[in-house]
């Protein structure tokens, strides 16, 4: 009887990258075109292409751009990247691991990648009011994103909990389909940029009311209405069809914890000018960093110099 060949299967490894961007932002996409420029064998990886600059409606601090969305934003940046053929994976990181050799290994839900080097470029969250009714109502008339879901509360009562620029620009953005919006912030003045002061002054259905807390959320099904800690017109409750929160952001940094990467009391990476951390080999950059003005652009200067850092760390170990 004549046995037939049997041949060989090739196995093939997984690549090893010289730098994996975690994170899918503007900070990302900008370090990914650089390295890029650099010649770095380099993977992007994230979940949320765009981030969270793709909710805001109007960037007018941008250099080089008077005006325009920040999904364009995105779109501008994502076309730069691609010119020097950076794969992008759409994936979620969800460990990171340190090699005896000094590489990397980063688990993801879907895949397993291996890298020399890596760019922590995560961003964040938005913090949520820890209030009673909060969980009940969570996207049923508690909400985020005045871009994304604004337009779902046309000719409605709505308010903006905050008082910081974001919260501003979510009043302004609201102000276009809602009855009234209500700015509802803790401290005595809100925090905006002076432009986008002088436009909520501008525009007759935003009131602002200062000093006071939401305490609870209220309704059936959906919202209908919130207590605040201070009498408003008289009133400890105000009637609303949604309210969308936007009091900041936490960190996206617990995929580097383990790895003994420091991070501050609010839980961001602590970097240094040439964005390093304490481990070597590890870089971040964008709104995930200490830094304390926290903007796009920034991000993107970071990320620059992250990915620099990267390429001067990837090359001594060639």
């Amino acid at each position: 009887m004549q046995l037939s060949a049997t041949v060989p299967r090739t196995i093939e490894k997984e690549p090893i990258w010289d730098l994996v961007i975690v994170g899918y932002g503007v900070t990302g996409l900008a370090a990914a075109m650089y390295a890029g420029r650099l010649e770095m064998k380099t993977l992007l990886v994230g979940e949320n292409p765009g981030g969270v600059i793709t909710w805001t409606d109007i960037v007018e601090n941008y250099p080089g751009f008077i005006k325009l969305t920040g999904q364009e934003l995105v779109d501008k940046l994502k076309v730069h990247a691609q010119q020097y053929n950076v794969p992008m994976e759409y994936d979620r990181i969800e460990t990171i691991e340190k090699n005896n050799n000094g590489s990397f290994r980063l688990v993801g839900v879907d895949k397993t990648y291996h890298a020399k080097a890596v760019l922590i470029a995560t961003g964040t969250k938005v913090k949520k009011l820890e209030v009673p009714g909060l969980e009940k109502f969570d996207m049923r008339g508690v909400q985020y994103c005045a871009l994304c879901d604004g337009a779902l509360f046309k000719g409605r009562n709505i308010a903006v909990i905050g008082g910081s620029d974001s919260a501003a620009k979510e009043a302004i953005v609201l102000s276009r389909f809602a009855r009234q919006v209500y700015m509802i912030y803790r401290g005595d003045a809100i925090r905006a940029e002076p432009s986008n002061r002088d436009r909520i002054k501008l525009i007759p259905n935003i009131e602002i009311i200062t000093n006071t807390n939401v305490t609870e959320f209220l309704g059936t099904k959906f919202l209908e209405k919130i207590k605040i800690d201070r009498p408003y017109n008289g009133k400890t409750e105000l009637p609303l069809d949604a309210v969308f929160v936007a009091i900041g952001h936490i960190p996206l940094s617990e995929i580097v914890k383990e790895l003994g990467v420091k991070t501050n009391n609010h839980g961001e990476i602590i970097i240094d000018r040439e964005s390093k951390t304490n481990v070597a080999g590890i870089f971040a950059a964008g709104d995930v960093v200490d830094t304390k003005f926290k903007q796009a652009i920034v991000g993107v200067g970071e990320a620059v110099v992250a990915v620099y850092s990267a390429f001067q760390f990837v090359s001594e170990k060639k």
